[in-house]
């Protein structure tokens, strides 16, 4: 039986890594996979996902007006696989939804749960709200604990506490730390 999952982490936690994996693992076993990635994260080159640790693959580039559910009917697929979910839509999430219900396909979406000021993204809200499963992907703070949150940072290391929700960028403008020191970096 077809169901949603959200796989969810900070920064670092092997999202890219862990959707590369069991793509390679339904490929392996002879069945097609259709991958997806966010149009505004060109970092890897369009329709790139990229691991840090160097895995990659070509995906489909998906915006905010892109109807997931017409091109996963489109083009039948034994699985579909997300990465950057948090930049779906509400309305995509539950396009997605409907790929699973009404034309039996897993769907598993990669992303992170929160921005750097600790708040949802609309795709992860729709996402926590309605997926079937719910799976945390660990990353680790610098002092050994589970790292929760995604710090944005300047160039010279310092937190922001302030700007678009959306800001692309690596381990260059963003750590993963856990709450409490989260929550130290941005304390006045």
């Amino acid at each position: 039986m077809a169901q949603l999952y959200f796989y969810f982490g900070a920064m670092n936690a092997g999202k890219s890594t862990t959707l590369l994996q069991a793509s390679f693992n339904y490929r392996e076993r002879g069945m097609q996979t259709m991958l997806w990635t966010a149009a505004v994260d060109d970092r890897a080159g369009a329709g790139r996902i990229s691991s840090r640790i160097g895995l990659e693959a070509e995906a489909l580039v998906f915006g905010p007006q892109t109807d997931l559910f017409a091109a996963i009917a489109q083009q039948p697929s034994d699985c579909v696989l997300v990465d950057e979910a948090q930049f779906l839509t509400a309305a995509q999430v539950d396009q997605l939804a409907a790929a699973v219900d009404r034309l039996g396909v897993p769907v598993l979406a990669y992303g992170l749960r929160t921005d750097f000021r600790g708040a949802l993204f609309p795709g992860s809200e729709r996402l926590l709200a309605i997926a079937d499963k719910l799976v945390e992907l660990k990353a680790v703070c610098a002092c050994g604990r589970k790292a929760t949150m995604n710090l944005r940072v300047d160039a010279e290391g310092r937190a922001v506490a302030e700007g678009a929700q959306t800001e692309i960028g690596g381990n260059d403008r963003y750590v993963a730390v856990c709450r409490r020191h989260f929550s130290e970096a941005l304390a006045p």
